[in-house]
């Protein structure tokens, strides 16, 4: 209790609170813990609204998680109920469309476009990286998501958020993209074994499968270009 994770926030000094930080600082100073912690107000028993946010992150695997994340999903984590689950997850969706307002749709008609738009985000990390692109009947972007990062170890599990997340979103299409650290993008024979089976996972669904695309430094590689998909 003497920490001051667990102090109320109106307890904390002026100048540590996230919401006096926000306004003199601006909201880009917060983390993504005080940031939420803003939208929570308030925490339970026990616990401030900033380390009530930093469980919800942990829990959840980051702002990502979050957005990922159902309303149900939401309320398992301890000190979250109904609204604040609500605020949480419409505070995100007004970000989102924020940042698409008035853009022009990004429309990936090549593996050269998507490779080019992922490398920024993939290139040069130090560990596997896995991502898909949902698109809709025009192959325009309508979002991204990272499935998964770290080495891989069940595809079967990438392979079933990559399917909820395009059906959640009921897009018509979808390319996925990992990178390789090592920055040789020739596939491995896992890499094989996922993209048969993101292919035969699509096609009972009836999503199309457009591409799975490896990052490397530099090059690429493309299943679609290859004529394996």
């Amino acid at each position: 209790m003497q920490d001051k994770q667990r102090q109320a926030i109106k307890n904390w000094p002026e100048s540590e609170r996230p919401r006096e930080k926000l306004i003199k600082n601006g909201a880009e100073s917060l983390s993504d813990g005080e940031l939420l912690a803003i939208l929570l107000r308030v925490g339970k028993k026990g616990q401030s609204a900033e380390g009530l946010a930093r469980n919800l992150l942990d829990s959840l695997d980051g702002l990502s998680g979050i957005d990922r994340a159902h309303i149900e999903d939401l309320l398992k984590v301890n000190g979250l109920g109904i609204a604040k689950s609500a605020q949480i997850k419409a505070a995100i969706e007004i970000g989102k469309r924020v940042r698409t307002e008035n853009s022009k749709p990004i429309t990936f008609n090549t593996a050269e476009t998507v490779a080019e738009y992922c490398r920024p985000r993939l290139e040069g990390k130090r560990h596997e990286i896995f991502m898909v692109l949902l698109l809709d009947g025009q192959n325009h972007l309508l979002c991204e998501r990272i499935i998964a990062e770290g080495i891989p170890t069940q595809s079967t599990i990438y392979i079933r958020r990559v399917m909820e997340e395009a059906l959640r979103i009921s897009a018509s299409s979808f390319v996925v993209v990992h990178n390789h650290p090592s920055g040789e993008p020739t596939p491995s024979s896992e890499d094989n074994e996922t993209t048969k089976k993101l292919k035969t996972a699509s096609e009972i669904l009836e999503l199309v499968f457009i591409d799975h695309i490896i990052i490397g430094e530099k090059r690429y590689y493309s299943f679609s270009e290859d004529e394996k998909i």
